[in-house]
């Protein structure tokens, strides 16, 4: 195989996966390290593309092209790559162009999140908070009807729609899933309904907004919307947090869980709070992971998955001073998007 990439000494001796194609998208050079992932040695690649890699060659030759035709780097996760039978790998691809071709980097997938681990782990939790639930709403449905203070009556109420919103996800989580209830949302109305919460529960933090007056609407469910916000903010006060940033943009070529550029909005909620432990990074938005002695680890967890059913997602990254946790939303979710 010709090797005419620069110190290919150097790239041969990287932990990472490397691989070159020219400008007609044929392998002109692999490290070692790309033949042990992939389990193609140099000799089988050589001037074939990557459709020469089962079963989603097809995918990965489409994902260079398109980062050579458009000239911006393109990522495909989780790609299967089988070269023998019983020797199928999960790897992550990078295709990013040159003036020279296209260089391909490779790592293994991380370790799925196993469907059972969140579903046992809600459902254990939603079957706890079923009869605490009932007990608030009708001690607050008590409160409302003898009291005499509106402030009061309105604090009552909130209360109870919050448990039978509570009460609802629950059932669901117990229960089959549920298809979405899908309509157009204004996501500023969801995002200060999730301040105002805040401030009903006396969090100690500053709010301040940072939204996009121009944002269109977004199609989507808009309890589980709210969900996912409270579990981020409450996620950020719990940290420590002072003060809070609510940011909302429009994004016009996101790519969605298919590859495809949608319309998108992203939500970002930043805090100045304790940050993410470097210990528990990677795991972060799996279940039963936290940071605090005394966390359940489910709120980030039941959000990704909220993004997900969507068919967005959530990321977070780090701040000079605490996190920032990023909704991607496409503006109109596919039907039974994957969690």
């Amino acid at each position: 195989m010709s090797r005419t990439n620069p110190a290919p000494n150097l790239i041969d001796e990287l932990a990472t996966g490397v691989a070159r194609l020219d400008p007609a998208l044929r392998v002109i050079y692999a490290n070692p390290a790309f033949a042990e992932h992939t389990g193609f040695g140099q000799s089988r690649l050589a001037t074939q593309t990557l459709t020469a890699l089962p079963p989603d060659g097809g995918r990965l030759h489409q994902a260079a092209d398109l980062a050579l035709k458009e000239n911006s780097p393109i990522q495909v996760a989780d790609a299967m790559v089988c070269a023998a039978p019983g020797h199928e790998a999960r790897l992550d691809f990078t295709f990013t162009p040159s003036p020279v071709g296209v260089w391909v980097e490779t790592h293994p997938s991380p370790p799925r999140v196993e469907p059972t681990r969140v579903s046992e782990s809600l459902r254990g939790f939603a079957h706890e908070v079923r009869n605490p639930l009932a007990a608030i709403s009708g001690a607050a449905q008590l409160l409302q009807q003898y009291t005499g203070d509106a402030r009061q009556r309105e604090l009552a109420q909130l209360i109870r729609d919050e448990s039978v919103r509570l009460a609802t996800l629950a059932e669901r989580l117990l229960g089959a899933r549920q298809a979405m209830a899908t309509r157009a949302v204004n996501v500023h109305a969801v995002l200060e309904r999730a301040t105002g919460m805040l401030a009903a529960e006396g969090a100690p933090v500053t709010i301040s907004r940072d939204y996009d007056p121009s944002l269109p609407a977004w199609h989507g469910d808009p309890d589980r919307l709210l969900q996912a916000v409270l579990n981020l903010v409450r996620n950020a006060v719990e940290a420590n947090a002072g003060r809070i940033v609510l940011r909302s943009r429009a994004e016009a070529g996101w790519r969605d869980t298919h590859g495809q550029r949608v319309p998108a909005l992203r939500i970002e909620i930043e805090d100045d709070g304790d940050g993410v432990p470097d210990a528990i990074a990677a795991t972060l938005f799996e279940p039963m992971v936290s940071g605090r002695p005394d966390g359940t680890g489910l709120g980030l967890a039941l959000a990704r998955e909220i993004a997900r059913e969507h068919g967005g997602e959530l990321t977070f990254r780090r701040c000079e001073r605490g996190s920032c946790f990023v909704l991607r939303l496409p503006r109109h979710p596919r039907t039974g998007a994957a969690a």
